[in-house]
């Protein structure tokens, strides 16, 4: 009777930790969308999206994130930081967005949170 319980406990405790253990990582990704003064959306505008981080919270911060994307028919760039995220991180970045085309600039800031797809938006004006 006892080895059948401990039997029946193992198989319990193998079964939780394989479905609990086995969840797929969904992708981490950040849409930037880019508009002029008009609310015009802006074709092959460059978005740059950088961050930095300083270890002990003090000093010289360093340059960590610098990712560079150009904006698709629909104003629209896409950046994808599913291998930056690791299990268990409480959150992946705050960045700053650089957003440039000719004569035209604009920035903001995005947060990144893991396995979903973050969303900004950015007007740019001479």
């Amino acid at each position: 009777m006892k080895s059948s319980n401990k039997y029946i406990l193992f198989v319990l405790v193998f079964v939780v930790a394989f479905f609990t253990g086995c969840k797929p990582k969904k992708d981490t990704v950040a849409k930037i969308y880019v508009y002029n003064n008009t609310n015009k959306v802006i074709p092959e505008c460059r978005v740059v999206l950088w961050g930095k981080a300083s270890p002990d919270g003090k000093g010289q911060e360093n340059v960590v994130i610098y990712e560079t994307a150009y904006t698709n028919s629909a104003g629209e760039a896409v950046f994808y930081f599913s291998e930056l995220y690791q299990k268990g991180m409480a959150g992946v970045a705050i960045l700053n967005i650089e957003a440039k085309k000719g004569n035209y600039n604009g920035s903001g800031i995005i947060k990144v949170e893991e396995e979903i797809t973050n969303e900004a938006t950015v007007y740019i004006a001479p």
